[in-house]
């Protein structure tokens, strides 16, 4: 039987023999016609035909470590809004933002709870639950940042630490050039913000980042919005104990997120 790594590998070349149904999606370019740049659904032959990979075959291939929203209406639509690039700026970070909060709710479910038993005001007992003492978020920065109030909104005492991370001009080599957590950031489980996913080193070396200051990687669950293929499987080759929550797996993932968001396109 194949290695979770190479059935991934092996993912674009058979999924049209395993699913005959399945629809292939390309990105239109900027020399097509506006008909053709609403063209969904290509044939065989055209080169910039991309696989629509199946969620299912994905998580198969790469395993638990690897969690998907539910996918319905209202997420894809937002996928498509942030996706579009006539969409204007105030309208990309509404969406951004609510699609945030999908990923971060979904990330809190990830995290441990205890049974606890509350009193209600008519004096009944009820039998509930309470997170675990011991969460904190880190954002990689800049874009990780614009997950952070989604956070907030949610944990409203929770402490969030940083990373900067940037490629060294010269070797093109992720660098750190500035880390700070909480202290006892060892003890925690860590919720690491970085809204996209593409080549996944900017995510691997923060990770290393955080395992030298005692952190271990199952108790580090990676919230994105979209991540490649490529990228979801060099962090979880890297760390096979990592969790990685996102809302979609797709080839090529909207890189330009960090610029529209903090309108710096």
């Amino acid at each position: 039987m194949p290695c979770p790594s190479q059935q991934l590998n092996n993912v674009n070349n058979s999924c049209q023999d395993q699913h005959p149904t399945m629809k292939q999606v390309r990105f239109a370019n900027n020399n097509n016609s506006p008909a053709d740049a609403a063209a969904t659904v290509v044939s065989n032959e055209e080169q910039e035909a991309v696989v629509s990979i199946q969620p299912e075959m994905i998580q198969e291939a790469l395993g638990p470590q690897l969690k998907l929203l539910p996918l319905n209406d209202q997420i894809r639509e937002l996928q498509t809004i942030i996706r579009d690039k006539t969409t204007s700026r105030g309208d990309f970070v509404f969406c951004a933002d609510r699609l945030i909060r999908l990923v971060v709710e979904e990330g809190l479910n990830q995290l441990p709870y205890s049974e606890c038993t509350v009193t209600t005001p008519t004096g009944y007992k009820y039998e509930g639950v309470k997170f675990e003492r011991g969460n904190c978020g880190v954002s990689i920065m800049r874009s990780g940042e614009a997950m952070e109030q989604g956070l907030r909104d949610c944990c409203r005492s929770i402490r969030i630490g940083k990373i900067l991370i940037q490629s060294d001009e010269e070797t093109q080599k992720a660098k750190v050039y500035y880390a700070k957590f909480p202290p006892d950031v060892y003890r925690r489980k860590v919720l690491l913000m970085y809204p996209i996913l593409s080549t996944g080193n900017t995510v691997i070396e923060a990770v290393r980042v955080l395992i030298e200051h005692g952190l271990q990687p199952k108790h580090i669950i990676l919230l994105s919005l979209f991540s490649t293929p490529h990228g979801a499987k060099s962090i979880i080759q890297e760390f096979p104990d990592i969790t990685i929550l996102t809302t979609e797996v797709h080839p090529v993932a909207p890189t330009h997120f960090g610029q529209r968001y903090f309108g710096t396109d």
